[in-house]
């Protein structure tokens, strides 16, 4: 790079216009380590953030019981089967990656004896492989031991399509090769600029061969372990009721020196954010609680007693509106919402982007997100380097009324508008969560404004994103005309995010609902982008490829961002928990501690 580029990044970051983290990013895609990009900063003149404190605790045990909150509990404990966060977080309660992604998007070894790099050998000059080094003598809860042949199975098993796992697109396009007991090496058919993906983060959590082998394919939804986790993470599986409790106890043969911290562990499940939050932050029942989507001034409030607090943590999280391409209400060899059939008003891209307009996204920050929300266009919004500056959006419901009447959507007798027989009625569903009911009739009453009547259906978190088949009201399933609700962007980049729009990942009866693409989205173009961007080593290059394809998603109106979500979650004053904006809230769990008195 030429040193006045590298000049003007360094001051971009100085006064604002380029965050940290993407500066290291770029210059992590550029061939430098974490630490060269943070001392280039340094040598700027620029000062870093304090990195959260490192972990204190000098023996493993002694801290009592970690209580947690999960208002949406854990239906299931199988990494590979999970459909929504809470499922992910539930099994990342036992079960280990090989890496982590820490606060500051920096990968963290678990597994492994260290992170692979060009330095080390891990790499390939040519992008095409990763080698990972496994540490010795981990140990599965059961006693057997933790090699290579456990990641290679993982592989195996995830990409089976007859496994109908979530996974797969993790696993379906790479080959995992076992180089010895202790070292796995992944081969790439092109240049994978983004090789910490499979295997990574809490999507990328391993279960053991010995007790699985058995339940490949088409018996993986019999196995007796899908719901009695046997892990190697720092608490061993004690008890487990779908959609309410968790329990674990410590696990002594951790592979980590000091860890864990606490004794015992619980996660509770059900109720609400808002009595999850009081009861961290007021009663102090608790000492964490996950997703607090609350009202800010509701959090204000509880603030004041002085028992916990909330925090937050910037990462690429959207709250979002998204519309179903398909026809909700017509079956087509039994299954609603085919990709065979087309919806009878979002055919209409005036309908689309009508609706984009009566999105008031100003008002649903300040009357429900305050601090935990940021207005945006874009569906990807972080890192910095993939977020783009094409789009925009606004609210104005006369404008929204003008592209209807244009497009022929004329009001009717009862002020509902109509074109060919067919009305602008739309079904809004999400789950039931305060702020969610409230953006829900937010957008209610500007549609009524612009002559669309919308219909509101709540439903109850753990079955809005549950993984059961034989439940109508999934998000996967997608009965409704638009739904909303969000994905967490679990890793600092955008690769994992994005491919799930891809046309060759949509959710339909015979996946089992399982594949990510539950808008039914289908668009040569985002499919052409996005594989580009898989395979594209130069950093500026795979960035742009991104942007298109965020850009082709605002195009569309696939997805009305209602809002920018910073995590949000209650803590105790004395809790010392390591969140990420780039990972789910338990993929660190082994490094959280409670401050001593």
């Amino acid at each position: 790079m030429l040193d006045i580029e590298l000049r003007t990044m360094i001051d971009g970051v100085k006064d604002g216009h380029m965050d940290r983290r993407a500066f290291i990013q770029r210059m992590i895609g550029l061939g430098l380590t974490a630490p060269m990009a943070t001392q280039l900063l340094a040598i700027g003149g620029v000062a870093m953030a304090q990195s959260p404190s490192p972990y204190k605790p000098t023996k493993r045990g002694g801290g009592g019981p970690l209580k947690l909150l999960w208002w949406q509990g854990p239906t299931l404990l199988n990494p590979h089967f999970a459909t929504g966060t809470k499922d992910q977080d539930g099994s990342r309660l036992f079960y280990e990656p090989l890496a982590c992604w820490d606060a500051n998007g920096n990968l963290n070894p678990v597994l492994v004896a260290e992170i692979p790099s060009i330095q080390n050998g891990g790499l390939s000059a040519d992008a095409k492989s990763v080698t990972w080094k496994l540490k010795p003598g981990i140990k599965w809860h059961d006693g057997k031991p933790f090699t290579a042949d456990d990641v290679v199975f993982n592989w195996e098993y995830a990409k089976d399509p007859a496994t109908a796992a979530t996974t797969i697109g993790l696993y379906r396009d790479i080959t995992v090769e076992k180089a010895d007991d202790l070292t796995v090496r992944i081969q790439f058919e092109k240049p994978t600029p983004f090789w910490a993906n499979a295997f990574v983060g809490a999507t990328g959590c391993i279960i053991p061969k010995h007790l699985f082998a058995d339940y490949k394919g088409d018996k993986s939804r019999d196995a007796p372990n899908n719901l009695k986790p046997v892990g190697t993470g720092p608490y061993k599986f004690a008890e487990f009721k779908p959609g309410d409790l968790i329990r674990g106890d410590i696990n002594l043969d951790y592979h980590m020196p000091n860890r864990p911290y606490f004794d015992t562990l619980e996660m509770k499940g059900g109720g609400d954010a808002v009595s999850a939050a009081r009861a961290v932050i007021q009663t102090g029942e608790y000492d964490f609680a996950w997703n607090i989507q609350v009202e800010d001034e509701v959090l204000l409030r509880l603030e004041k007693g002085g028992k916990g607090k909330t925090i937050y943590a910037v990462g690429g999280d959207t709250e979002f509106i998204a519309l179903n391409f398909t026809d909700p209400n017509t079956e087509v060899d039994g299954e609603r919402s085919s990709i065979k059939t087309k919806h009878p008003l979002f055919s209409d891209a005036a309908v689309r982007k009508a609706l984009a307009l009566l999105v008031d996204r100003d008002a649903i920050k300040k009357v429900i997100y305050g601090r935990a929300g940021r207005t945006s266009a874009n569906f990807l919004n972080g890192p910095e380097q993939f977020v783009s500056k094409n789009t925009s959006w606004e609210f104005n419901i006369e404008k929204a009324a003008k592209l209807l009447d244009e497009a022929g959507w004329k009001p009717g007798a009862d002020g509902i508008r109509e074109k060919d027989g067919k009305k602008l009625k739309l079904l809004y569903q999400t789950a039931i969560n305060g702020p969610r009911q409230k953006t829900q009739a937010i957008v209610k009453q500007a549609c009524q404004k612009a002559g669309i009547d919308v219909e509101l259906k709540s439903v109850v978190a753990s079955v809005f994103f549950s993984s059961d088949v034989a439940n109508p009201d999934t998000y996967a399933k997608f009965y409704a005309d638009i739904e909303m609700f969000q994905i967490p962007m679990s890793q600092p980049d955008p690769a994992q995010h994005m491919r799930r729009y891809h046309s060759r990942y949509v959710a339909t009866k015979e996946n089992k609902w399982q594949g990510p693409n539950f808008p039914r989205y289908v668009n040569q173009d985002y499919d052409a982008a996005v594989d580009a961007a898989d395979n594209e080593v130069d950093p500026v290059k795979r960035a742009a490829l991104y942007i298109k394809a965020n850009d082709l998603l605002w195009q569309d109106t696939v997805f009305i961002p209602a809002m920018h979500r910073l995590k949000v979650e209650a803590c105790s004053n004395a809790l010392r928990p390591l969140i990420s904006g780039w990972a789910n809230e338990t993929d660190n769990l082994h490094d959280w501690y409670r401050e001593e008195a």
